[in-house]
């Protein structure tokens, strides 16, 4: 019921889309501190972890997930890419390089870490088999009590 209420609402108004993945980390704080909403930093190898790949596309690219991020989360990908043509540019592989140090020291992937506007880090979480976007979002949510 939750969720075709959900539904329903977003596609009424029109604004069923993607959550909004920010382009950098800075951008992902700016956001946070201005929309006091917490910040899911999402730990992944888009073309070569099987788990990151599941968890994007059962969770992340529900029509669920996408309408409850776009309204409680700020979002930021640090993806770690292996192929060739899917490389990111330098300064973006920097900054994931050094968010992973400072928030995934044992370069677990997929890795979910759900922090406050001020970098505070509240809990953390990865990939969950057999698990609904509902789900999900109840597990991100417990750790913002």
């Amino acid at each position: 019921m939750k969720k075709l209420i959900y539904i329903l609402l977003f596609t009424c108004c029109g604004m069923l889309q993607a959550q909004q993945w920010q382009e950098s980390f800075d951008d992902a704080l700016t956001k946070a501190s201005s929309e006091d909403k917490p910040i899911v930093l999402v730990f992944s190898g888009s073309d070569w972890c099987a788990p990151c790949i599941r968890l994007k596309k059962h969770i992340f690219d529900s029509d669920e997930f996408k309408a409850y991020a776009l309204e409680h989360y700020v979002m930021y990908d640090a993806d770690f890419p292996r192929k060739k043509q899917n490389q990111l540019p330098e300064a973006k592989m920097n900054q994931n390089k050094a968010l992973a140090e400072k928030y995934n020291t044992k370069g677990y992937f997929p890795l979910v870490v759900v922090m406050d506007k001020d970098q505070h880090v509240l809990g953390t979480t990865g990939f969950v088999a057999r698990t609904s976007p509902e789900k999900y979002i109840n597990t991100l949510n417990k750790f913002l009590k």
